[in-house]
């Protein structure tokens, strides 16, 4: 590729040695689960046991790390996207795509080309913030997401690295960020869980969800997001646990134990804490103006926390803290990453870049930026905008000294460590997809976050009901009205007393005047100019969350939420016991 030379070069002894001593931190994590058997279709290439030492994660992967050449090492890094459902046969245009990122035609190929560590699921819905770098979709339905993530894995079980199980990740947040959404059992959002205020709640919630991804062959969670909502940022808003750090910190540990009893890994995000700008960082560049001593305070709990409870990854923002490091993202920090995160704070597990297609990362050249992130202490590089690119320049730095070997083999090493603390996780069944148990405990998170801010705390409202809403809210609408149905609520197009939704993105103008009822189903900020005796927030549109209004509109249920957030002139709740 160019003018880089393919020449296989092994790590030798030495590196070996420094390997061990690197994974010596990442094997005292206390919370690694006992070892069971790895679950059937994670690798097809040779058995793990025949190829490396004992049953120790690290232990392994430093001996796997050692039989790598160059090209092995840089692959292992690398976790992009890619065009198309399938893993070896995909549409024309999607094969065009593959072309202009890889010069390939599918996602198998990329595996094998580019001897990837692990790609990410990617695909967006209306509401979605993130949606400016989602340039495709992998994901239809639960079937094919198995079938493609088993394709995957059977690409990757042919690399050298193949003993390790291939990282398939995606970004299921629950809320506005949620990549698979069809027959699977949805979570409120994270504001709302934060609204609940019960970390257990959470953490039952999150195993179910972790459950069901694990079983559709994904072990990457990029989740949950550990930002504290310190200011107004529609970017981050209702992905947030709240306002309040400790509360935040408390959620953030329930969801990454949930997550990773499942054999998933949890994803801290966005470090040094995207919820202390409002600007968005798939935009430009945000600028965190707070002091080292107000982001130790009051942005970075809910990541200590989650280090606590075990989280295998952070990912890397890309944030412009100018207290610490000006001028540069985080994601490109040595300052942040190294110095703070895993000097200060303690974190051994795998820091993962934010995607390298958003604009604070395109300042330089694919090549450029995947060495800088390396550099600075990152140890996976995500959505690079050209992984040929990215490859090349990764391998050519290793050979001209500009990435220092040591750099590449502690990534590596982490990334391999990871792997297999994963792979002793048995995967569930696709049965277990939607389960009954699964959905009671989203039922009971949701239940526990509907929120009144304004009016009698309980009590039925008076039907029959017309429920309205802000304009592309008719799915949602539908639910509430089936809800509403099977509660006993009588529901008429109109005539009735108003319930009005308003949800993510609205403002003022999309509040109605003659609403007997306000309900905001993401943050609750367009609550303090809404006009209604009454005010609920649920923070999330879920079936579970509409299921969980429908009995507070009936009578039938007490909402016992506090609002994570301030909202000018109401109080947390009007519920004061």
């Amino acid at each position: 590729m160019g003018d880089v030379p393919i020449r296989p070069r092994r790590v030798g002894v030495a590196v070996a040695a420094l390997t061990a001593l690197l994974v010596s931190g990442c094997s005292e994590d206390p919370v690694r689960p006992a070892p069971t058997p790895a679950p059937a279709g994670t690798s097809a290439g040779p058995s793990a046991s025949a190829t490396t030492p004992g049953d120790d994660p690290a232990a392994r992967a430093a001996a796997l790390v050692a039989t790598l050449s160059d090209e092995d090492l840089v692959g292992q890094v690398l976790m992009p996207y890619a065009y198309g459902d399938a893993a070896t046969k995909v549409s024309p245009g999607s094969a065009a795509g593959n072309q202009a990122l890889a010069g390939v035609d599918t996602p198998a190929e990329m595996i094998a080309k580019y001897r990837l560590g692990g790609l990410i699921l990617v695909g967006f819905s209306a509401d979605d913030p993130t949606k400016g770098n989602q340039e495709t979709t992998n994901v239809d339905n639960p079937k094919q997401v198995h079938e493609l993530t088993g394709g995957l894995r059977a690409a990757a079980g042919q690399l050298a690295a193949g003993p390790a199980p291939f990282l398939v990740g995606t970004d299921q947040e629950y809320g506005v960020v949620t990549r698979v959404t069809d027959g699977v059992t949805v979570l409120p959002s994270a504001l709302a869980a934060g609204a609940a205020g019960k970390p257990a709640l959470t953490e039952a919630a999150w195993r179910a969800a972790g459950t069901e991804l694990a079983a559709m062959g994904i072990n990457v969670d990029f989740a949950p997001v550990a930002d504290v909502l310190a200011t107004r940022s529609t970017v981050i808003g209702s992905r947030s646990f709240g306002a309040d750090p400790q509360r935040a910190a408390a959620q953030v540990g329930g969801a990454v134990r949930g997550l990773q009893s499942a054999g998933v890994a949890a994803t801290l995000k966005h470090f040094p804490g995207h919820g202390h700008s409002a600007d968005d960082s798939h935009k430009d560049l945000p600028v965190l103006t707070q002091s080292e001593a107000a982001l130790r305070e009051g942005a970075w709990p809910p990541f200590t926390a989650g280090f606590e409870a075990g989280a295998m990854a952070v990912m890397s923002g890309h944030l412009d803290a100018q207290a610490i490091d000006p001028g540069t993202p985080a994601t490109f920090s040595h300052k942040l990453l190294t110095d703070v995160l895993r000097g200060q704070l303690g974190f051994k597990g795998v820091v993962i870049t934010d995607g390298m297609n958003m604009p604070p990362a395109k300042r330089w050249a694919p090549g450029e930026a995947a060495v800088r992130a390396l550099n600075a202490g990152n140890d996976l590089i995500l959505m690079t905008p050209n992984v040929g690119q990215a490859y090349d320049g990764l391998l050519a730095a290793l050979r001209g000294g500009s990435l220092p070997r040591p750099r590449l083999v502690e990534a590596v090493t982490r990334v391999l460590t990871m792997k297999f603390r994963l792979a002793e996780h048995p995967a569930a069944q696709m049965s277990t997809l939607n389960a009954p148990a699964h959905r009671a405990a989203a039922d009971a998170l949701a239940a526990g976050a509907v929120t009144v801010l304004r009016g009698a705390c309980g009590g039925a409202v008076r039907g029959p009901i017309t429920v309205s809403a802000s304009n592309g809210r008719d799915g949602t609408k539908k639910t509430l009205t089936a809800a509403l149905t099977a509660a006993g609520v009588q529901v008429k197009p109109s005539g009735g007393t108003v319930v009005h939704l308003v949800g993510y993105g609205d403002g003022d103008g999309d509040l109605r005047a003659d609403a007997a009822v306000t309900v905001a189903m993401d943050t609750p900020y367009v609550l303090a100019k809404a006009k209604s005796p009454t005010l609920l927030a649920t923070y999330s549109s879920s079936r579970a969350s509409m299921t969980a209004l429908a009995a507070v509109l009936a009578g039938k249920a007490r909402p016992g939420g506090r609002s994570p957030v301030a909202v000018p002139g109401l109080p947390a709740t009007t519920c004061t016991t």
